[in-house]
């Protein structure tokens, strides 16, 4: 990919990422299978699992995207002779409003982590960090100490394409951070000297994986009883759509999420509007009336 395709840091980074994925689906599924023993079924089972996770069409088609180059890759150097991913297809991409759940159900996903234990205790930093800022899968699992700024009430993150933005955090998500920090990661056995920095670590040291935070905010939206797909991208929708909600500024909102466009912040002004009008054929008296009648 360097050499032949001449491709950035960043795309190989996404495409090594794709293959991680399928190794996680592996591992945890106990399927000790190397890339000549995988067949269509697996690949199948793979896509179906991702679609549990709660990850959206346009991940899944770029997920699918790397793990086709990978097998063309082995096609090409003649080191397997049957590519697994010939009849595997590509999800239908359409524009869509993506889905939110509102600040109750936010409160109630919250509230049902349990912290009487370590990773629940990290696990409720986390997902109020990822509410409270908006941040991308990514950047949650890659936001160190140093970069978390208490007395102004600020994070600095590295987004896409290794662009720095300062966030605004609030006091919530700033106590249990520190909740965290005093009370579960200052007292980590050993933590691997790469991820000495990172504030969010798993109980052997390390920073967690994508692939676990999807599965921690998918089991919590299941305990609270959320009969929506919630996956770590949810939290982010939802911490935008709250603020158009509330009347904030769309430039600000652009700033806040790192988006290089406001077009793409655009989509929750259109989810706004989704949300009033449902809200008005719930609520408005004249509609009530209709369906009595």
């Amino acid at each position: 990919m360097l050499l032949e395709r001449a491709l950035s840091e960043n795309s190989i980074d996404a495409y090594t990422r794709d293959i991680e994925k399928l190794c996680s689906y592996l591992s945890i599924n106990k399927l000790e299978l190397g890339p000549l023993e995988i067949t269509d079924k697996h690949l199948a089972e793979f896509i179906i699992w991702l679609n549990t996770l709660g990850i959206g069409a346009n991940s899944q088609a770029r997920i699918k995207s790397g793990i086709k180059a990978f097998y063309k890759f082995l096609m090409l150097e003649d080191i397997i002779d049957r590519d697994p991913t010939e009849l595997m297809e590509s999800p239908r991409l359409t524009k869509k409003i993506p889905q939110v759940v509102s600040f109750e159900e936010m409160q109630e996903m919250l509230s049902v982590i349990d912290l009487s234990t370590d990773h629940g205790t990290r696990n409720r930093a986390m997902l109020e960090t990822l509410y409270a800022s908006g941040l991308r899968v990514s950047e949650l699992i890659n936001l160190k100490l140093t970069n978390i700024y208490p007395d102004i009430g600020f994070l600095k993150v590295v987004g896409k394409g290794n662009k720095e933005r300062l966030v605004p955090i609030g006091g919530d998500a700033l106590k249990h951070i520190d909740f965290y920090i005093d009370n579960i990661r200052r007292h980590l056995p050993k933590i691997a000297e790469a991820d000495e920095n990172i504030l969010f670590l798993n109980r052997r040291g390390r920073r967690l994986s994508r692939v676990m935070v999807f599965m921690i905010v998918k089991e919590v939206a299941e305990l609270a009883g959320i009969q929506k797909t919630v996956s770590p991208h949810t939290f982010r929708h939802s911490f935008a759509t709250h603020l158009v909600e509330g009347g904030a500024d769309l430039k600000a909102i652009q700033d806040m999420l790192g988006h290089e466009s406001i077009t793409t912040t655009e989509i929750y002004t259109h989810l706004d509007k989704a949300y009033l009008r449902d809200t008005i054929l719930r609520f408005h008296p004249s509609n009530k009336v209709k369906k009595s009648l």
